[in-house]
């Protein structure tokens, strides 16, 4: 993995997603309750934090709690809720490190089907159905991990040429195209439509 991706808007929190198949776990993991910029430079806040170039599910997963919740809690914070944040990341590299010996590229590779990674990354803590086909559009349409059937699998999210969700931005004006689309989800439903 080793693509330019656009979902922090900040350079050096980018080229880290792009090349750090966990760092974009963790991004996606946290984007729920806060801008999805702030969301997605979590994770290059977190690395600088423990003077890392990378992050390590081993070395998170192994972090005292309450020493990984104070880093993440340090203003600015990595989130709105750093605390519930920081465990919810260290269950992730938990559950990374039990079933995938520390390594998120082995949830993908190897999975025969869209539906199998569908599945697997349903089973991450933290990711329920909606976030792993995100997880799964953004695999396949900018980081080159398509398995047989990955766009069924990723529902709406995996629609070519759609403007839904992370899965789609890739920069400035893609970004205003999902925001739009955001608003007028959000007005459909105030209007009960």
């Amino acid at each position: 993995m080793d693509v330019t991706l656009h979902l922090a808007q900040e350079p050096e929190a980018d080229e880290l997603l792009g090349r750090s198949p966990l760092a974009a776990l963790v991004g996606m993991l946290l984007d729920q309750q806060v801008p999805m910029e702030w969301a997605f430079a979590g994770p290059h806040t977190i690395a600088r934090r423990l003077n890392a170039d990378d992050l390590d599910a081993h070395e998170i997963a192994a972090y005292d709690p309450d020493a990984f919740a104070a880093l993440l809690s340090t203003k600015p914070a990595v989130h709105r809720y750093p605390g519930s944040m920081a465990k919810r990341i260290q269950q992730l590299c938990a559950y990374l490190v039990e079933h995938y010996d520390g390594d998120p590229t082995a949830l993908w590779e190897g999975a025969e089907s869209g539906k199998e990674l569908q599945r697997r990354l349903n089973d991450l803590p933290g990711f329920g159905k909606q976030k792993s086909q995100i997880f799964l559009a953004l695999l396949g349409k900018q980081l080159g991990v398509r398995p047989s059937g990955w766009r069924e699998a990723a529902g709406p999210y995996g629609e070519p040429d759609a403007y839904r969700s992370v899965a789609d931005i890739t920069g400035p004006e893609s970004l205003q195209r999902v925001r739009a689309h955001k608003q007028q989800l959000k007005a459909a439903k105030a209007s009960g439509g």
